[in-house]
């Protein structure tokens, strides 16, 4: 089995269309995350700004609200008319919007620009998954969304170090990190071409890959975007409030934050890359069941770790449950959206990451001023515990149905 892994693996990586796709994914966390070190340092730039402490704050989830809008209307236009031109023109956009905090005067014109980033992400991270869909079917499809995740977070540990470093020189400069996404043009323009228009380009899927074709895949669809934007809510705590709850607890320096986010984004992209591996043996409800308690096993270590390894180490914890979790839903969506619906279903999936990160400072910031990091920290590990739990319950179910299942094949023989 991890040989014919492995071999899926480097097929993967022959493909010039699945490094297209990977690198488009790579510009997906630079997107909010790699403005979260120069946070504090944008903060102090615009002390005149009576809205600058919330202002800032929302910076960093800005593009989630645009992307929370324009997704499932960047989806219709995808199954419409296409994914490549979507793709395209959202990189483009993205390289001119995110590099416009450089020079815009104000703190309210550098959130206007993070909404325009928001609809190019919306265009990129809709086209994506469409484009995963149409591409690749089956163990192929579950190697890549696991290489996707990894494309995330080892992208963002690169951005958000760099940024680390450029945010200790000026807090304007990281917003030139935005311009690398130009570097990645001329591979998306040549690799992703023809079809795909909606579900013509998939209408020689295998049968047990073409998903629901009636109306019953909404309700188990809605239930997986649901738990998505939860999920994204629970992990945006990190890089939204991880550079104050740090000062607070002495690491003010800008350096130190993203060094912390950079082990968030490593441990990540190292456990995404045996996604397909892990998935393949413990399925979808295992899957959950360890991602969710390693996510619960972090936030617990937050407000316990007194010296920085215990930090990194909580950092890790919660990457890797991320990363374990995040493939799982676009496999599962693409799984149960039809062929012709792909593009609307990878909006509405890629709304629901949005939603749950521009609600993340929104929740968290009152549970803070109202109750401190430790007890917010604490009763976001518990949540997570129990959904665990429910994974756990759920993967037992299944496994003692799979073995009835077995039982009564062979006493049929």
């Amino acid at each position: 089995m991890q040989d014919v892994d492995t071999e899926k693996e480097r097929a993967i990586w022959r493909d010039d269309r699945a490094i297209a796709l990977l690198l488009a994914a790579s510009l997906t966390t630079m997107a909010n995350a790699t403005i979260s070190p120069a946070l504090p340092g944008i903060e102090r730039l615009f002390a005149d700004d009576p809205n600058a402490a919330m202002l800032t704050r929302l910076l960093v989830p800005a593009p989630s609200l645009s992307v929370a809008i324009c997704a499932p209307l960047a989806g219709l236009a995808a199954d419409r008319f296409g994914r490549r031109a979507l793709l395209l023109a959202g990189v483009i956009m993205f390289a001119i919007a995110g590099c416009a905090g450089l020079l815009l005067p104000s703190l309210s014109t550098i959130f206007a620009s993070r909404l325009a980033l928001g609809i190019a992400v919306a265009l990129i991270m809709t086209a994506q998954t469409a484009l995963v869909g149409d591409y690749f079917t089956g163990d192929a499809r579950n190697v890549l969304t696991g290489l996707q995740i990894s494309a995330r977070n080892f992208g963002g540990m690169v951005f958000i170090s760099l940024a680390g470093w450029a945010a200790a020189v000026s807090p304007r400069l990281p917003f030139a990190i935005y311009g690398l996404a130009v570097l990645f043009l001329p591979l998306m323009w040549r690799a992703i071409v023809g079809p795909p228009m909606g579900g013509r380009a998939s209408a020689k899927a295998a049968p047990a890959d073409r998903g629901l074709t009636s109306r019953s895949w909404w309700v188990p669809f809605g239930l997986l975007a649901a738990l998505q934007a939860a999920t994204n809510m629970i992990f945006f705590l990190m890089p939204t409030q991880i550079s104050f709850f740090l000062a607070e607890r002495g690491y003010a320096s800008p350096v130190i934050t993203g060094m912390i986010l950079g082990m968030l984004m490593v441990s990540g992209g190292c456990f995404a890359l045996l996604y397909a591996r892990i998935q393949s043996r413990i399925g979808y409800a295992g899957i959950f069941f360890c991602g969710y308690a390693a996510m619960a096993l972090g936030f617990l270590l937050l407000p316990l770790a007194a010296t920085m390894p215990l930090l990194f180490a909580a950092a890790a914890a919660v990457g890797t449950g991320y990363a374990l979790v995040s493939p799982s839903f676009v496999a599962l969506a693409l799984n149960l959206a039809p062929p012709a619906s792909r593009g609307l279903a990878g909006g509405i999936l890629t709304a629901s990451v949005f939603i749950g990160q521009f609600c993340s400072p929104l929740v968290s910031a009152p549970l803070i001023q109202e109750h401190g990091y430790p007890n917010l920290f604490v009763g976001t590990a518990l949540l997570l515990a129990a959904t665990a739990f429910a994974a756990a319950l759920a993967s037992g179910g299944s496994w003692l149905w799979r073995r009835q299942t077995a039982g009564d094949r062979r006493s049929e023989r």
